[in-house]
């Protein structure tokens, strides 16, 4: 009985699809979940200014928003609360008149004074009435002060 002119044929072993298939598993990561972010407009404001306090990744699924003043959920600190379904805004009683909320969940300041640099917080309700919270600040100076941080112009000779 002569060789066989090519070589034997393996079977398929089972084990390469599972290395096959982990590897894929191991190199395709699905996206994680944005972070809840805040960010001041602008981070240092001039006194009688406005600021927006912008929210990043917002949530799909919010069923209402709450600002509070302070770094903590207090209800005699709410601002200002939101429900996104009825587009209703419900004042708190840390609301001054001078905010405004948006159904991105941002908040303006206007004619922002030196009392409002203090730290604010979200909170957000999903629909499954699971919360996140975001707290930030924004600094606001007197304009005066800024102009004396500033280098004068000197006069050449």
């Amino acid at each position: 009985m002569e060789p066989p002119s090519a070589p034997p044929r393996r079977g398929h072993v089972p084990w390469q699809g599972l290395l096959l298939t982990v590897s894929l598993v191991t190199l395709w990561n699905p996206p994680a979940t944005a972070q809840l972010t805040m960010e001041s407009v602008p981070p240092n404001a001039v006194e009688g200014k406005d600021v927006l306090l912008l929210v990043h990744n917002l949530p799909q699924d919010a069923f209402g928003y709450n600002w509070y003043r302070g770094d903590k959920v207090d209800s005699s600190y709410r601002i200002v609360g939101y429900v996104t379904n009825t587009v209703e805004q419900r004042l708190g009683p840390a609301y001054s008149g001078r905010e405004t909320i948006h159904p991105n969940a941002t908040l303006l300041f206007q004619n922002v004074s030196l009392k409002d640099a203090v730290y604010y917080t979200l909170l957000i309700v999903h629909r499954s009435l699971k919360n996140d919270l975001v707290t930030g600040q924004f600094h606001v100076y007197q304009l005066s002060h800024l102009q004396a941080l500033q280098p004068e112009n000197s006069a050449g000779p």
